[in-house]
């Protein structure tokens, strides 16, 4: 008999999260986990050639075998370029705060 390892795969959209718990063979990869998962079905727009994902906040290729007990993570795009945005108010003059708001003016 085969043994079991149980995962966790999260999806996670600006207003909340789907967690699936599953059970998969050991040796199961990330891309499997995602499929047994029906987070394809219910998010058409997870496309496995373009969304990134993550093993425990750390980047995983769809190839990577899971173990017990992994949270595996499927991550959006990025709307915008995080570099662009600072360099973007930094040509217009404006000082960051901690917290990464706008800050008074002194």
């Amino acid at each position: 008999m085969s043994e079991l390892i149980h995962v966790e795969v999260v999806y996670a959209l600006r207003d909340r999260q789907k967690v699936v718990s599953l059970q998969l063979p050991a040796g199961a990869s990330v891309r499997e986990a995602v499929e047994r998962s029906g987070l394809l079905t219910e998010f058409p727009e997870i496309d496995l050639a373009v969304n990134k994902f993550g093993i425990w906040n750390k980047l995983a290729k769809a190839d990577a075998v899971l173990r017990d007990k992994d949270r595996l993570e499927i991550y959006r795009p990025l709307i915008a370029d995080p570099k662009e945005v600072r360099r973007q108010r930094a040509a217009e003059g404006k000082v960051m705060k901690k917290g990464g708001g706008d800050a008074e003016p002194v």
